[in-house]
């Protein structure tokens, strides 16, 4: 059981206390109030509106359709009812493509109520996470598999393997030094997640990252087992089928991401 009082707001400080201490971090992604107030009832400490409403709420093929108004919407909904958790919002495709845009998204979300902003990729995105965070917006970084990069990188695929591994290892640091407060590992072989996890100075979490990680993410959707007319990842497992119910799902969810026994094996990358 995390050390952090089941009644004391998260703060961004307390993530890197967590990490110091050896405590694992809960994530999931909500997209609305009644989902919300369960997750942060059960022992969720951080919740992410992710882009990934584009696939589950809205019916894309893709993240990419996505727009700033669609992220503002769903935090508004989800910041009303939340007395614990940390909210996270993606700033959507194109949003972060220029200093003033990603500026102006963010403060539309943490006017919404995100208390920190996620942004996929380093790269020019560095300057981004830059600009932010020397306007006292904290940052949440992406690295691995990247979905807004679907197009460039052909699909959905495990990212890090080989040579490549060098090069994510090389953005963690970086995305670090330029400021973030958080990193989100996807879809990573799990001995290069635990190599960067071990590395960084700021908390890692994983979806698809094995067990080795900071903390676990994975989607509202995927994580009670509905079928969203997507392929199901090989690093998703259905809670509510252990759970019995949504609030027994999150708390064998949270449960065992805090005893380090989910990811396993079954669903993470070897290599």
């Amino acid at each position: 059981m995390s050390s952090h009082a089941d009644s004391k707001p998260w703060t961004v400080p307390a993530l890197a206390e967590a990490k110091r201490n050896g405590d694992k971090l809960v994530m999931l992604t909500a997209y609305d109030a009644g989902f919300a107030r369960v997750l942060d009832a059960n022992g969720v400490d951080l919740i992410l509106i992710g882009d990934s409403l584009g696939m589950v709420v809205q019916g894309q093929d893709s993240t990419l359709p996505v727009t700033v108004a669609d992220v503002v919407y769903h935090t508004t909904a989800v910041s009303r009812v939340l007395q614990r958790a940390l909210l996270v919002a993606d700033l959507p495709f194109g949003a972060d493509a220029t200093p003033e845009r990603a500026l102006d998204a963010s403060l539309q979300l943490l006017r919404a109520g995100a208390e920190m902003v996620k942004i996929e990729g380093a790269g020019f995105k560095l300057d981004i996470i830059r600009h932010l965070v020397e306007r006292e917006i904290p940052v949440c970084s992406h690295l691995g598999l990247t979905p807004q990069s679907v197009l460039r990188l052909g699909g959905y695929k495990v990212q890090g393997r080989g040579e490549a591994g060098e090069l994510l290892r090389r953005q963690a640091r970086e995305v670090a030094e330029a400021g973030a407060s958080l990193l989100v590992l996807e879809c990573v072989p799990t001995p290069l997640a635990a190599q960067v996890t071990a590395e960084s100075s700021i908390p890692t979490i994983g979806i698809g990252a094995g067990p080795g990680c900071d903390g676990q993410v994975l989607v509202l959707h995927d994580f009670l087992g509905l079928d969203s007319g997507h392929r199901r990842p090989k690093f998703v497992k259905d809670f509510l089928a252990e759970g019995g119910s949504v609030a027994g799902a999150v708390r064998a969810y949270t449960d065992a991401v805090r005893a380090g026994t989910f990811p396993d094996a079954e669903h993470a990358y070897a290599s």
